[in-house]
């Protein structure tokens, strides 16, 4: 019902596998797009899925990072190392430049794994379903929203789809507002005629190698509200001081204070997720464990929260 869609940086791939549990209980399904050339916490990540019983959606044609000239290390990793996994299914991401022919190739290069082909961008619809209409095998289309519209998503209305949206709209750290909406699918996309849904969680769907001096820190958390018809929204809490790059450990705690003010109000609407405890316990210390980790905290959390919404 839910697929969270992952690039596989160090922290996305931590998330996976620290929240493996939370995944499989609640039939979440990760998609993780491979943009690293080493493929060894990629390898730990499907183990521990595979472990706790969730599945996951590799991309094995990656538009970002390392493997997009060649998918060949991708291709070994599926058919030899992570064979033994029967939850992985296939991605085959379709974008502008690929066509119904490539997409087929790929297909024919997993003969034995379902199938997600994942649209974002691709011109030729048409053309696919002609040539996938009598297949065997299962196949489940996701649309990134952003590209697909009703039309488009109209010729696969024979088979599962699912409705990805970008929640988070990425800018300077300085520049979020306290408080803004972040998506309402989780309560509509049954409305919308999909049989599940996806997001970016709190990364967005913008890729970045890496990103430049921080001159303010942000926590992002995202929470439901019951008086706003279940809507999800996303606090940023801020450092007080965003005027140079220095200090990130004090700009931290400076964000966390905010955070923990939030979360003590009486009426507060933050979930006390196993991330927020884990914030809890560095504003306690005093501890900065570094802005990746942070990052990881934040979409943790999120997961839980919709692994809450939707238990």
């Amino acid at each position: 019902m839910y697929y969270p869609y992952f690039r596989g940086k160090q922290f996305d791939l931590l998330t996976i596998k620290e929240s493996a549990e939370v995944l499989a209980k609640n039939n979440i399904i990760s998609i993780i797009e491979p943009v690293r050339e080493s493929l060894s916490g990629l390898k730990r990540s499907i183990e521990a899925l595979s472990a706790a019983g969730a599945e996951a959606v590799l991309i094995v044609n990656p538009y970002y990072g390392d493997h997009t000239e060649n998918s060949d290390a991708i291709q070994s990793f599926v058919t030899e190392e992570i064979k033994a996994h029967r939850n992985v299914s296939v991605g085959v991401l379709l974008t502008s430049e690929t066509s119904t022919a490539d997409a087929l190739d790929i297909c024919a290069t997993y003969p034995n794994h379902s199938l997600y082909f994942i649209h974002f961008g691709f011109t030729e619809p048409k053309a696919l379903v002609e040539a996938t209409q009598n297949w065997q095998r299962k196949v489940s289309h996701i649309f990134a929203e952003e590209y697909c519209g009703k039309l488009y998503q109209k010729h696969f209305s024979d088979d599962t789809r699912i409705l990805l949206r970008n929640g988070f709209k990425r800018q300077a750290n300085s520049k979020y507002p306290d408080v803004e909406p972040f998506s309402d699918l989780h309560a509509t996309f049954k409305d919308e005629g999909v049989d599940g849904f996806g997001d970016f969680l709190i990364v967005g769907d913008e890729y970045s190698e890496s990103g430049g001096p921080a001159y303010a820190v942000a926590i992002h958390l995202t929470f439901i509200d019951p008086e706003m018809d279940n809507a999800m929204y996303i606090y940023h809490f801020k450092s007080d001081r965003q005027d140079t790059p220095t200090d990130p450990a004090g700009k931290f705690y400076e964000a966390l204070t905010k955070l923990i003010a939030k979360l003590e109000e009486p009426n507060t609407k933050i979930l006390r997720t196993s991330a927020v405890e884990e914030f809890v316990e560095l504003y306690n210390k005093k501890h900065f464990p570094g802005l990746g980790y942070i990052k990881k905290l934040s979409m943790k959390h999120h997961i839980e929260v919709l692994a809450n919404y939707l238990g």
